[in-house]
């Protein structure tokens, strides 16, 4: 058992403190998830001083994850396996699995990202937290016969084709929040030869365009940028959207402008291992130090795996450049 951990089993009306059966936690999540997990191998035998978890998913029992006390994860066990080594291992999604596991036809006309993410909470019963305001005002969303955490995800989609803004969704103690990706970027520092073990980093260009156009329903462009820099190395990779109508010249020539400097950046994909950091999830920013790779700037992290064992905690991470930083 790692030091510092503190491991709840929520079970009815009564709470149960199995911290002191705990082999393993392995605590996860990624962009594009709902929900972030907790994965526990526990001693499942009746030995000196304690005694079987009784831990059973059927039951709805939930748990709360704390290190050095502060609490990092809360939701509930959706999945347990038990084998004769006396070991029981379980799964548990934090409240987010709510959004990805509820379906029903969402229809909305003139709201915001937040509206929407908002409604979709208030439909299902999950609490929410902080609640970013999105501008941009969509005309219309309708998706059928799908889950709420589609819809959540196509309102942001649109509203960072709109604005450039990135937002995302994060689970803190039972409740949903809406955060702002580039306001919520930490002062920690991974650096080789201090807390990074080892790392991969790849480039590519594979998907890179040098050109966007905007053009009408009927075909005519209404607005153009190219990256002449970019295309006098690579030559001419061009892409084309039709902006949505509401929006003015101004604003079409802003996105235009802001869909260049993000489809015209290389792909920049670097994975760490290094000590574990609580703070540093998905979602988030940290600054990344490898003088070898001449790296000293922001990137945002993807996926993140923390795991916590004999007295160790590490953590796996898989990083993207910041482009919006």
């Amino acid at each position: 058992m790692a030091d510092g951990i503190n491991l709840l089993i929520i079970k009815g009306g009564s709470t149960e403190d199995m911290t002191q059966l705990v082999e393993t936690v392995k605590w996860a999540g990624r962009k594009g998830s709902s929900s972030r997990t907790l994965s526990v191998t526990l001693i499942d035998d009746d030995g000196y001083k304690h005694a079987r978890s009784g831990i059973n998913c059927e039951e709805g029992h939930q748990c709360i994850f704390s290190y050095n006390g502060t609490e990092l994860f809360r939701g509930i066990i959706m999945a347990q396996t038990q084998s004769n080594k006396k070991k029981l291992q379980f799964t548990a999604y934090d409240n987010g699995i709510y959004l990805a596991n509820n379906k029903d036809t969402f229809c909305y006309k003139k709201k915001t990202a937040s509206q929407i993410f908002s409604d979709c909470c208030t439909r299902f019963g999950i609490p929410t937290g902080s609640v970013a305001s999105c501008s941009y005002v969509i005309p219309e969303l309708t998706k059928s016969k799908t889950t709420a955490w589609d819809a959540i995800e196509d309102a942001l989609s649109q509203d960072y084709k709109a604005t450039n803004v990135r937002h995302y969704v994060s689970s803190s103690g039972g409740q949903l929040s809406l955060l702002t990706r580039k306001e919520n970027i930490l002062q920690w520092v991974i650096e080789v030869g201090q807390n990074l073990s080892t790392y991969t980093y790849s480039r590519s260009i594979e998907s890179v365009k040098t050109r966007v156009k905007m053009v009408s329903k009927e075909g005519t462009s209404v607005a153009e940028k190219t990256n002449s820099t970019l295309e006098s190395k690579i030559g001419i990779f061009q892409e084309i959207d039709q902006p949505d109508e509401s929006l003015s010249k101004a604003q079409v020539k802003a996105l235009v402008a802001s869909m260049l400097q993000e489809k015209s950046a290389p792909k920049r994909t670097l994975n760490v291992d290094c000590l574990g950091i609580p703070e540093v999830i998905s979602g988030i920013g940290v600054m990344i130090i490898i003088p070898e790779l001449e790296l000293n700037q922001t990137f945002y992290v993807d996926s993140d795996s923390h795991t916590f064992k004999d007295n160790m905690h590490t953590m796996s991470l898989q990083l993207n450049y910041a482009n919006d930083i």
